[in-house]
């Protein structure tokens, strides 16, 4: 038996439940009753179109040229407030805004409130723009600039060179960023055991400032940091704001450890970039930056290598060459000819020497035999030898006349070998014969007493 049909499947239409009618204002729209979508679209877009065209003020803070389009785009975003609109324009209505009309100036501008309703966005459709001067933010940038550059944060003097291969890099970027990407395959690419110490933070906003610069004061800290780089890959003026701050430029100033601005493309120019030890063009120039390209590396490192075989090899040849030359000189193949003569001299003066001494010392011997012959026969030994001896009184005096002693004076006598002790018995007088003869009175006598020893012996001239 087939199942029941539910009250939505009867196919009788007067047994269906009502289906209620939309409701004509959003007021009376429910739960059960909504609008479809584009029913709010719709009313949206009637009310902005019965909106008057009006004169609004603001900042161009974005607007890329593109010639050849239908349809020019611009950012203007209000002097003293967070907000920001997208404005469109025909090509010549910029075009009759003269050539000042460029980021950052101030214009007032005549639009017409435009809603798209398939993308439900709100724009406005300018008609007239006319130029206001420079704009209240880019010339208080411009006066920050003249100010710090016064100071001296700008000079090229406070610039430190990037280190060749970093132990870590300090990434700061922003979350889940392409920037950060581009900066780490590009970089390992190039070099692939590089290290990173990445801090994620706000790059755009009102916290912005705060954040980026306490990821630098928190990497500076760190001591196996050889570079930081900051890094966000560009956008509109008004997003690249931060970076012209003052609070954020002197905190990159005082960091200490190498500095590397990768926030804008080429045409975008923020004060960090100006106090930056680097600037680079785009993240991934900055990756060119910070790292050396190991297959570079390589390959200059083995060309230097070869270079460097090669020159000692070339060296070696040279050092070859001149060695031979000298090994072909007469000296280095007989050495001792350069001094054969002075071998030869050497010899004759020696013999020369020898003989002059032998000579000398021949001469001197002869004198030397002589005055020792001289010696002996004057000396009072000589005189001993012959026979004669020497008498000498207690008191050590010689005797050389009777008259110096009496009878029973006991006398040394120092013979030619040894000495004795005599006692006078008595003297004759002196007689006037040249030769004296002894008397039988000076006879002595031999004491009984021993000799003085021969260390006890003074010589004495007897000729005193």
């Amino acid at each position: 038996m087939p199942a029941p049909l539910s009250p939505d499947q009867n196919p009788d239409p007067a047994r269906r439940p009502a289906v209620p009618a939309p409701a004509a204002r959003a007021a009376d729209t429910t739960r059960e009753n909504p609008w479809p979508l584009r029913r709010l679209t719709e009313n949206i877009k009637i009310y902005v179109d019965r909106m008057s065209p009006l004169w609004v003020e603001g900042q161009v803070v974005e607007y890329k040229p593109r010639p050849g389009t239908r349809m020019a785009f611009f950012v203007l975003r209000d002097v003293d407030s967070d907000t920001s609109m997208t404005v469109s324009a025909f090509p010549g209505v910029l075009d009759t805004a003269g050539p000042g009309f460029d980021e950052g100036a101030r214009v007032v501008t005549r639009v017409k409130p435009v809603f798209w309703e398939r993308r439900g966005t709100l724009n406005l459709r300018a008609a007239e723009v006319h130029l206001q001067g420079l704009g209240d933010l880019l010339a208080r940038i411009e006066q920050l600039r003249r100010a710090l550059d016064a100071e001296g944060l700008f000079a090229a003097e406070r610039k430190q060179p990037l280190p060749f291969l970093p132990r870590v890099v300090g990434l700061v970027c922003g979350r889940n960023a392409k920037a950060k990407d581009d900066v780490l395959v590009n970089a390992s690419a190039r070099w692939p055991g590089v290290r990173f110490e990445i801090r994620e933070v706000a790059v755009q906003g009102q916290y912005a400032v705060r954040e980026v610069s306490a990821a630098l004061a928190e990497l500076d800290a760190l001591p196996e940091v050889d570079v930081i780089v900051v890094a966000r890959g560009g956008g509109s003026v008004e997003d690249l704001l931060p970076f012209s701050e003052e609070t954020l430029v002197r905190a990159a100033a005082a960091v200490r450890t190498p500095l590397v601005s990768a926030i804008g493309h080429e045409g975008d120019a923020p004060l960090l970039d100006l106090v930056a030890d680097y600037r680079a063009s785009t993240p991934t120039d900055a990756a060119r930056r910070i790292v050396p390209d190991r297959a570079r590396e390589l390959e200059g490192l083995s060309q230097a290598v070869s270079r460097m075989r090669g020159a000692v090899a070339n060296r070696l040849v040279t050092e070859r060459s001149h060695l031979q030359l000298l090994e072909g000189r007469p000296v280095l193949q007989r050495p001792t000819a350069v001094i054969d003569q002075h071998v030869a001299l050497v010899d004759s003066l020696d013999m020369r020497l020898r003989q002059a001494l032998s000579h000398r010392l021949g001469e001197e011997r002869t004198d030397l035999a002589r005055a020792q012959a001289t010696l002996t026969a004057i000396s009072p030994q000589a005189t001993l030898e012959r026979g004669y001896a020497m008498l000498r009184t207690p008191s050590g005096e010689l005797v050389r006349s009777a008259a110096d002693v009496r009878k029973g004076d006991l006398l040394e006598g120092i013979l030619a070998h040894g000495r004795l002790v005599a006692q006078v018995f008595g003297t004759t007088p002196a007689t006037p014969a040249p030769t004296p003869t002894p008397s039988a009175d000076h006879a002595a006598s031999v004491a009984h007493t021993p000799a003085p020893a021969p260390d006890t012996f003074i010589q004495e001239d007897p000729h005193e």
